[in-house]
């Protein structure tokens, strides 16, 4: 079988680690800190042509200036080596790929109805998830970066507008952080329209004031899920990784474990009409998904095609959301 990217990133991510070595973490040995008020440092913001404005030809684009609402969009990982547990920001192979991979399947999907948000970040390499020494050092250190650029957005762009928070993977593990420091309290949650936190693990008991979605039209609240074939079992020493308490269903937006037909996955065309035929049920809080998606038949862990499993259904909730969220008397969008 030809070697092609989304085989390599998941058997990058999951458990096989980084054969490279790196030296103990260090804050000042990381590349510089990105400065957010430069346009450079974001690879999405609105009125502008960037990775995030994609879409299929088939799907007409919405000019930014008719969105209400805000979409605030973290990506996973693709930093696999280098001399630093931080990712550089003037590396441009690397911010190539995170544009044409991870941003062109999820940032994508909630770009017909809000403004995205998307700040490049010195993320965390994929080794900071299985080293228990560096690793959470180099998380944290990933998550400054995500704080700033949240806390610029939030000076300089959000203007009072409704927002949804959005993440995958490493993505999510800092956005579950944002949810935490920013959103948990009554007044923040009345502004957040959902948070779209997937691929990594949630558990309630994280947060005092934000819920799980349990309708699809719910608002004010969180969703969560990581994918696996169908009767797929993930080993416990896992799972704290990817299968917390929290899962919905992301085709019919519920938390029962009625088995749906979705609308169809993309692999790496987002252009393709015939969209390959997925399905998914709810089973002890993972997604056991049903794909006919070529090369990830017989693949247990389908994490990287979290959202591209779902990619129609998603952007269907995230309008069916927003509508909800602006039709409420006391959510008048500014």
């Amino acid at each position: 079988m030809k070697s092609f990217y989304p085989l390599l990133l998941l058997s990058a991510l999951f458990w096989a680690g980084c054969s490279h070595t790196l030296p103990a973490f260090k804050a000042e040995n990381q590349p510089a800190a990105p400065d957010y008020s430069n346009e450079d440092n974001w690879l999405g913001l609105p009125f502008r042509d960037d990775a995030v404005d994609v879409v299929p030809k088939y799907i007409e684009t919405v000019n930014d200036s008719l969105k209400q609402v805000d979409v605030f969009y973290i990506y996973p990982t693709l930093y696999r080596k280098g001399d630093t547990w931080n990712a550089d920001l003037s590396d441009t192979k690397l911010n190539r790929k995170i544009d044409n991979l991870p941003v062109k399947f999820q940032a994508t999907v909630f770009n017909e109805m809000g403004r995205v948000y998307a700040p490049r970040y010195r993320q965390a390499t994929y080794k900071s998830f299985t080293d228990s020494t560096d690793g959470p050092k180099a998380l944290a250190f990933a998550y400054q970066d995500v704080k700033a650029a949240f806390e610029y957005y939030m000076e300089h762009y959000n203007q009072g507008r409704p927002i949804i928070i959005a993440g995958h993977s490493q993505g999510t593990y800092h956005t579950r952080l944002l949810l935490k420091e920013y959103f948990d309290t009554p007044e923040m949650k009345q502004q957040l329209v959902c948070a779209y936190i997937v691929g990594y693990a949630i558990y309630p008991e994280q947060y005092e004031v934000l819920t799980p979605c349990k309708e699809a039209n719910e608002t004010n609240c969180y969703v969560t899920w990581s994918s696996f074939d169908e009767n797929f079992y993930y080993p416990d020493t896992a799972k704290d990784l990817l299968v917390g308490k929290v899962i919905v269903n992301p085709i019919t937006w519920n938390i029962d474990t009625t088995e749906a037909q979705g609308k169809g996955a993309f692999l790496l065309k987002l252009n393709r009409k015939n969209l390959f035929k997925t399905s998914a049920r709810i089973h002890h809080n993972m997604l056991w998904v049903d794909t006919k998606t070529p090369l990830f038949r017989r693949t247990n862990i389908l994490h990287i095609l979290d959202y591209n499993l779902f990619w129609h259904d998603i952007r269907q909730n995230v309008k069916l959301r927003v509508n909800t969220y602006l039709s409420k008397p006391e959510n008048n969008a500014k």
